[in-house]
């Protein structure tokens, strides 16, 4: 299998998601579109000879990235709660 063929299946799947990310009504379902699209961004990066590039974003856009997004909405929603 080529690597062309995998990066581009990958960028199908990226798609895909951004549009699942817009459109979506649920904001979890959202937040998890959008680190999968950063987690398949690092995946892609491996493919082009960027490992630093890789590592930052899988750090960074795929897992702080999303845990902050979950912490913040879990605060929200317990101020909601509260009024």
């Amino acid at each position: 299998m080529s690597y062309t063929f995998i990066v581009i299946i990958m960028g199908i799947i990226m798609l895909v998601m951004a549009f699942t990310a817009i459109y979506h009504k649920n904001l979890k379902v959202a937040v998890i579109a959008s680190g999968i699209i950063s987690l398949f961004a690092s995946v892609i990066y491996i493919f082009l000879a960027a490992p630093d590039v890789a590592i930052t974003e899988a750090a960074i856009g795929s897992a702080l990235t999303v845990v902050i997004f979950f912490y913040v909405l879990n605060k929200i929603r317990l101020t909601d709660d509260t009024k």
